[in-house]
């Protein structure tokens, strides 16, 4: 009788879960809100109930992966498992039990969505609600319960192999784009993974570099993202980092995990490791580890137990019985394991999702078309009219490499992939469009890159124009997982091929495809330049609506491209500030991330963050604030009127920066504090307003471990770029 009401309890659980705007066939439907409020009484005692029904090993097993992929349910009492998939821009293709070979299905094909860089180059929020929607449905399709991503590490410096993977260097920006991909990824009632938490802003030597940041940089750079993917977003979920962070590694750091996730935070979801990221196991269980994912450590043993012998398995279990680790201990992360199955495994509510549909291959290409940032644009060469019977010869392997396959853990089985070269001969029906591969990626012969380089300057001499596709690719030492670039140039020969293909024919457009910025010797020399970054199935689709006008380019950078390498601030205090020295490095830049850098330094970059050109062109005025002096709860209204004042209707970004100039610490001339992104039809104008709190003019003060509010004069930039200010107003916080 007593397993029968147990059981019964178990399956009632899915009843307290609930949700609105319910829809009859909920796969058709994503604006399902799912409760997740760990304050509800009802749903806290339930997990309270569990947890008595649960033994001491099958508390200890939710803890600790089974598969590569998975971690257990309980099944005599119907729980399931929690199934992850990697992310953040599709669902990667299933992997075996326990090795990370392919597992060669045949229905696990997707929609490949932008990488995240693209993302933040959009400038909009409501695009990364469309994007976490809809990469949510299909993660929920594919029968994931944790979609590992999105990532948020800061841009720190232009080498990182992942930084293609996160949302640029500016911790507002990525703060306001991370939240509604959160929100639109749980909706479906799968958690978002924020990752990767934190300070993992290099791929070289990550399973075990030490970072040493100032408690100032780790509060206003380095967390602000994923604090707001916690406040804000409502993350379920959060993956700690593979680096140390002051003499302990990320996965299992108290400071990190104990005390600012869970207690300052508040958070009440669950930590799970980044795979093979856990290397202790009394401080994975007591310094807030909650799921240890990795491959299995005992690989003498059967698959069914190969996991057991993990940290977080058998030697966590003994210490649990030997009484060394209190048992509250293992009752807290499972309570947190129990929740996150409420919202997810548990709740029968949920949509079913849906893959591959054109809604998704339509968001994906808007966001794409979105986050294309047009560098420059000289005599405007761009846009291209389709309609013209001329000659395009398009050169570089970048043309035709697909590029969701491939970069490490992101890399996806994409249902299609259009390329560039496939996009331009669709849309360019008029043209005679000749390919020449140019360069390559491959382990060449002697004498064969020679062969390609010199076939490309002979076809270019003959052509209308040229469009070269170069930039880097997701091999390894590229935009690329467990491994950093080696220099800033263009690999492969491509700055060679440019300036030989420029003499040829001075008509010359470059197209670059990369997660990353790039050194341009050659900038002068070429007519335009384009920043297209990873752009998924509609990758060369995309790219075409841009090139023919048919879409009019708004993106702007999420980060600042130097000149030269010791331009970054991470590489100009050398060595000992990146990598570091093998064992620790220290973040000698501080505060001064990207454009923060170049600023008060006055150190020109080659392009500014928040740089995007258009096609048509955009006159702020009447700029004012609402007022001229404000309290510490007062707001900040900054409005302006926007006018399209060009041939074409497009969108543009307003951005507002604020500076303290005389403060009592040292600080970046400004910071982004709001912007906003506006659609006008040509010769349309439309009235904005940018609120910014006055709270989040504070600075992070270590002396007191909290936020400081300085009192006296600031200074509000508007503009359209970090480098391109329409007006300065001068403010007073009393």
């Amino acid at each position: 009788m007593y397993k029968t009401i147990a059981i019964v309890s178990i399956l009632c659980i899915c009843v307290y879960i609930t949700k609105t705007n319910a829809q009859e066939n909920s796969s058709q439907f994503t604006n399902t809100n799912v409760s997740t409020k760990s304050n509800n009484p009802i749903l806290e005692t339930r997990i309270d109930s569990i947890l008595t029904l649960l033994t001491l090993e099958e508390k200890v097993a939710m803890c600790h992966a089974q598969s590569q992929f998975s971690s257990p349910g309980v099944p005599r009492l119907g729980i399931p498992e929690l199934w992850m998939s990697d992310g953040p821009h599709g669902i990667r293709g299933e992997i075996n039990w326990s090795n990370w070979d392919y597992s060669g299905w045949t229905n696990d094909y997707i929609t490949a969505f932008p990488a995240l860089t693209c993302l933040a180059a959009t400038f909009n929020p409501s695009l990364s609600k469309q994007y976490g929607i809809s990469i949510g449905e299909e993660a929920r399709y594919r029968k994931k319960d944790v979609l590992l991503g999105p990532g948020v590490n800061m841009y720190r410096t232009p080498l990182n192999g992942r930084n293609f993977e996160y949302m640029g260097e500016d911790p507002y920006l990525a703060s306001v784009m991370v939240v509604p991909y959160i929100k639109g990824v749980q909706q479906n009632g799968v958690a978002a993974c924020v990752k990767h938490y934190a300070l993992n802003n290099q791929e070289l030597w990550r399973g075990h570099i030490n970072v040493e940041v100032s408690d100032r940089a780790l509060h206003e750079i380095y967390l602000p993202a994923f604090k707001a993917a916690v406040k804000e977003g409502n993350a379920w979920s959060i993956m700690g980092s593979y680096n140390q962070f002051r003499g302990e590694h990320c996965s299992h750091n108290d400071l990190l995990l104990n005390q600012i996730l869970k207690k300052d935070w508040s958070f009440d979801g669950v930590v799970i490791s980044d795979w093979g990221g856990t290397h202790d196991s009394k401080q994975a269980a007591l310094n807030g580890l909650d799921i240890e994912m990795g491959s299995p450590i005992n690989k003498q043993t059967s698959p069914r137990l190969a996991f057991d012998a993990n940290f977080l398995g058998q030697p966590f279990l003994e210490l649990l019985k030997n009484g060394k680790i209190d048992k509250s201990i293992l009752n807290d992360k499972v309570r947190r394991i129990l929740r996150l199955m409420m919202r997810t495994t548990l709740n029968t509510e949920r949509p079913f999702g849906r893959i591959n549909n054109k809604e998704h291959l339509q968001v994906s290409r808007e966001i794409a078309t979105e986050g294309i940032v047009l560098l420059k644009n000289e005599n405007d060469f761009f846009p291209i009219n389709p309609s013209q019977k001329i000659t395009i010869v398009v050169i570089g392997e970048n043309a035709i490499k697909p590029m969701t396959i491939g970069g490490g853990s992101s890399e996806l089985k994409a249902d299609f992939e259009i390329s560039p070269l496939e996009g331009l001969q669709k849309r360019y029906k008029n043209a005679t469009i000749i390919y020449s591969k140019g360069y390559s990626s491959d382990n060449l012969k002697e004498g064969e890159m020679a062969s390609l380089n010199n076939e490309a300057i002979e076809m270019a001499s003959k052509a209308d124009l040229v469009l070269f596709f170069g930039g880097l690719n997701k091999n390894k030492g590229q935009d690329c997982e467990d491994g950093d670039r080696q220099e800033l140039n263009l690999p492969y020969n491509q700055d060679y091929l440019i300036s030989e293909i420029q003499k040829e024919n001075a008509n010359i457009g470059i197209v670059l495809v990369s997660g990353n910025a790039v050194s341009m010797p050659w900038i002068s020399r070429v007519k335009a330049v384009m920043q297209t970054w990873y752009l998924g199935s509609e990758a060369g689709h995309a790219i075409a609506d841009i090139i023919s006008g048919d879409v009019n380019p708004s993106g702007k950078l999420p980060f600042s491209f130097p000149v030269k390498l010791t331009d970054n601030a991470a590489h100009f205090y050398g060595e000992i500030s990146y990598p570091g020295d093998g064992k620790t490095q220290h973040y000698k830049d501080d505060i001064f991330v990207g454009y923060r850098w170049h600023d008060t330094k006055n150190i020109k970059p080659l392009f500014s963050f928040g740089h995007g050109l258009s096609y048509t062109s955009f006159k702020l005025s009447d700029i004012k604030t609402n007022k001229k002096t404000y309290t510490a709860t007062d707001r900040i209204n900054i409005m302006l009127k926007l006018t399209n004042i060009g041939n074409m209707d497009g969108s543009e970004v307003v951005q507002v920066y604020i500076g303290k100039p005389e403060s009592k610490v040292t600080r970046a001339l400004k910071e982004l504090k709001g912007f906003k992104k506006i659609f006008l039809k040509k010769s349309e104008h439309s009235i904005i307003n940018i609120p910014i709190n006055v709270a989040s003019l504070s600075f992070y003060d270590a002396s007191i471990s909290n936020w400081n509010l300085e009192k006296g004069d600031y200074i509000i930039y508007i503009g359209n770029a970090s480098n391109n200010i329409s007006k300065k107003i001068n403010i007073t916080i009393e």
